[in-house]
C-alpha cells in the first residue's frame, strides 16, 4: 500500500452521494472523487479471487482494501478497477491481482499526451498479455474479468473485459454502464430468452472472453460526461448474482457514504448465501462539474466507442 500523500485526504469527507450534500471546488482540483472499496471471500469459496484498486496517477496513492479515501482528480487521472479471477481457474487469484497491477503501472507510465481511449485501450491490453503469459510460462489456466473506469478532467472512460459491471447513479436513477460479456446475454440480446430466465440460468456464469484465458481480446469501452453528484458503482458477479440492480441504488442511496454502501451491499450478498466472492467499489464524484441539465438523461452523456461482438452473433 502506498503512503497517502498530501492530496488525498483520509478523513470521511461529506460525500456526494447524500442527498443534502452541497458540493464546493476542491482547493487542488476542479474535481474529486469519495471512494471506498470492499472484498470480501464470501460463505462458500475457499480463498478469494477478486481483486480491487482505486490509484491516483497523479500522486501515486492506492486504495486496494477495506477504506475509504478522497482522491482529488489530477492531471493524470483516477482509475477504479475491479477483477474477478475465474471460478475454478488453477490461479484465479493470480490473474485478478495480475490484471489490476499491471493495468495501473501502465497507465501511470503512459505518455500524458496519449488519447485517454488510446491510453486506456493499450494498458488492458498488457495487461492481457501479462496474464496470457504468465500462464503460458507456468503452464496453468489462468482468466480473469476487468470492468474498469478511468476518471480524467471532467470524463470517464468505462472498459470492460468479461462480466463484472460497472453502474452510474445520477440524480436517483441507476444505469449498467457495462454489457456482460456472458452466454446468458448473448441469449437474451438474440431473443432466445428472457432476463427473468437469465437471472437463474445453469450457465449464466459462463463468460464468453476473459483476461489471459485466450489470445485476444477485444475491449468494450465508452465514455461519460461527468455531473456533480454522479456515483460509480463496480462490482464482481458475487454481487449481481444475488442482490438485484435496484437494490443495489436504494442500498447506495439510503447509505449517503461510500464505505457505509459497501459494507452494506457485501453484508447483504452475504445474507443471501455468499455463494461468490464479492466486491464493490462505490466511488461519488463532487467538486467543480455541472449539474444535469433538466431533461438530460444518463444516455445523452454517454458515448459507446467500441463493443464486444460474440462470434457468431446476429447483427441486428
Amino acid at each position: 500500500m502506498a503512503a497517502t500523500p498530501s492530496h488525498v485526504t483520509a478523513e470521511k469527507p461529506s460525500d456526494p452521494t447524500s442527498a443534502t450534500h452541497a458540493a464546493a471546488p476542491a482547493a487542488t482540483a476542479p474535481f474529486y472523487l469519495s471512494v471506498a472499496g470492499q472484498t470480501d471471500i464470501g460463505k462458500v469459496r475457499e480463498k478469494n479471487e477478486d481483486t480491487f484498486v482505486v490509484a491516483d496517477l497523479t500522486g501515486g496513492a492506492l486504495l486496494d482494501s477495506v477504506q475509504h479515501a478522497r482522491f482529488d482528480v489530477g492531471e493524470r487521472g483516477v482509475l477504479l478497477a475491479v477483477s474477478d479471477g475465474m471460478g475454478g481457474a488453477q490461479a484465479g487469484e493470480v490473474a485478478s491481482a495480475l490484471v489490476v497491477e499491471t493495468l495501473t503501472r501502465a497507465m501511470k507510465d503512459a505518455a500524458p499526451e496519449t488519447p485517454r481511449d488510446a491510453l486506456m485501450n493499450d494498458a488492458i491490453q498488457r495487461a492481457h498479455r501479462a496474464v496470457w503469459d504468465t500462464a503460458k510460462r507456468e503452464a496453468k489456466k489462468m482468466g480473469a474479468t476487468l470492468t474498469a473506469v478511468f476518471v480524467h478532467a471532467g470524463q470517464a472512460f468505462i472498459a470492460e473485459v468479461g462480466d463484472s459491471r460497472a453502474y452510474l447513479i445520477r440524480n436517483g436513477k441507476m444505469c449498467q454502464l457495462t454489457h456482460d460479456q456472458s452466454m446468458v446475454q448473448m441469449l437474451v440480446d438474440t431473443g432466445i430468452i428472457e432476463p427473468d430466465q437469465a437471472e437463474h440460468s445453469p450457465i449464466r456464469n459462463v463468460i464468453l472472453q476473459a483476461m489471459g484465458n485466450q489470445p485476444n481480446v477485444k475491449v468494450a469501452l465508452g465514455k461519460l460526461e461527468l455531473r456533480d453528484r454522479d456515483c460509480f458503482v463496480l462490482c464482481s458477479d458475487g454481487l449481481t448474482g444475488l442482490v438485484h440492480d435496484d437494490e443495489i441504488r436504494d442500498v447506495v442511496l439510503a447509505s449517503g457514504r461510500p464505505e457505509i454502501a459497501t459494507k452494506q451491499l457485501v453484508d447483504l450478498a452475504n445474507e443471501r448465501g455468499g455463494k461468490d466472492n464479492i466486491t464493490v467499489v462505490v466511488a461519488g464524484v463532487g467538486g467543480n462539474l455541472s449539474r444535469p441539465a433538466t431533461g438530460e438523461t444518463i444516455n445523452d452523456t454517454f458515448q459507446v466507442l467500441s463493443t464486444f461482438e460474440p462470434p457468431g452473433l446476429p447483427k441486428k
